[in-house]
């Protein structure tokens, strides 16, 4: 019987989940436990949306053989694109704000994709944004958009991939869901899914001062006076995007660059994981949720420990001159 030829893409997905016992050894009755998408080909956890939507593009005949691929990113979602259109044989083009590091710009140019870069404090709508400039780019050439900030596919591939693989691996024993958003189809996706599972599974999704989603979850009302610059990069969003479903979501909890890139650099110096600040602010933003479901919890599950599940969406080899570079740190003002 002919079998599919195994390549890259079955390298996506089924990372480990790992429990956090330094970090969690102050907070009794915690189980903490990271599911480690650094380990996914592309470095993050946009590999699995990457691949579900061009797999989607393809079947419909929206992307043809040989065709060209747009997309604004931060710059995961930008590696994952540059490798699997490598592998494919796409023309690949990124725009992306000017703030994501060296490191990820200089990665997806290794992989043959053309990198443009747009200054951070640009309006959204205007042609120097950068994720506007995608839109323009991608009428301009007709080229084929991911468009992860407003495409279902994007939280579907969390559905099908992430969230069973947390509730396989918590051997059905979830109480909580961390994750930060951007394009909100890791906490959508999965969260989704799980709460088909268990309804009373809480998710919580940590977001930055300076993003929009805070404050507009708590309201239902968008504030363009709460929109400010923050250094954590692929989390948080000046506007809303479409594949993010609030009705999934139970708690936001704001943070700042400091604390995130704190917890990051204590995930490396005590357990040994080395990611990026999304993974820091999702470990910070769990323990800062159980500091008070905590007790709620036990009025329900009397002795039983609280099981929080998070992600660390990509790895700090990203971030080597930036949360991991003391200098840059004392430049920002954080303690190192």
């Amino acid at each position: 019987m002919n079998q599919s030829p195994f390549t890259l893409l079955h390298t996506i997905g089924n990372t480990p989940l790992v429990p956090l016992l330094k970090i969690t050894a102050d907070h009794p009755g915690i189980e903490l436990y990271a599911k480690l998408e650094f380990m996914n080909p592309g470095l993050s956890i946009k590999d699995r949306i990457v691949r579900h939507i061009l797999d989607k593009a393809e079947q419909s005949g929206e992307l043809q053989p040989g065709g060209t691929i747009v997309e604004n990113t931060s710059g995961n979602t930008g590696a994952a694109t540059a490798m699997i259109g490598a592998l494919k044989g796409y023309k690949v083009i990124l725009t992306m704000p000017d703030k994501v590091s060296t490191e990820k710009q200089n990665s997806l140019k290794a992989y043959g994709a053309e990198v443009r870069v747009f200054p951070t404090i640009s309006e959204p709508g205007t042609p120097n944004h950068y994720v506007q400039a995608a839109l323009d780019l991608a009428k301009e050439l007709g080229a084929f958009r991911i468009n992860q900030y407003d495409n279902h596919i994007n939280p579907e591939a969390h559905y099908l991939t992430t969230g069973p693989e947390i509730w396989d691996q918590m051997d059905q024993d979830v109480d909580v869901f961390v994750s930060s958003g951007s394009t909100g189809g890791t906490i959508t996706g999965t969260g989704g899914y799980l709460k088909e599972k268990n309804a009373s599974i809480q998710i919580v999704m940590p977001d930055p001062i300076g993003s929009i989603y805070y404050h507009y979850w708590k309201t239902g009302q968008e504030d363009p006076s709460k929109i400010g610059t923050y250094e954590v990069e692929g989390v948080g969003e000046d506007h809303l995007a479409k594949a993010i479903d609030f009705s999934v979501i139970d708690d936001v909890i704001p943070f700042n660059d400091e604390q995130a890139f704190r917890m990051g650099r204590r995930l490396a110096h005590e357990e040994g994981i080395l990611g990026g600040g999304t993974g820091g602010a999702n470990v910070w933003g769990a323990l800062e949720f159980a500091k008070t479901y905590f007790p709620e919890h036990q009025k329900i599950h009397p002795g039983k420990p609280l099981r929080i599940a998070t992600v660390i969406p990509d790895s700090g080899v990203k971030y080597l001159s930036k949360m991991y570079n003391d200098e840059w740190m004392a430049k920002q003002g954080y303690e190192v």
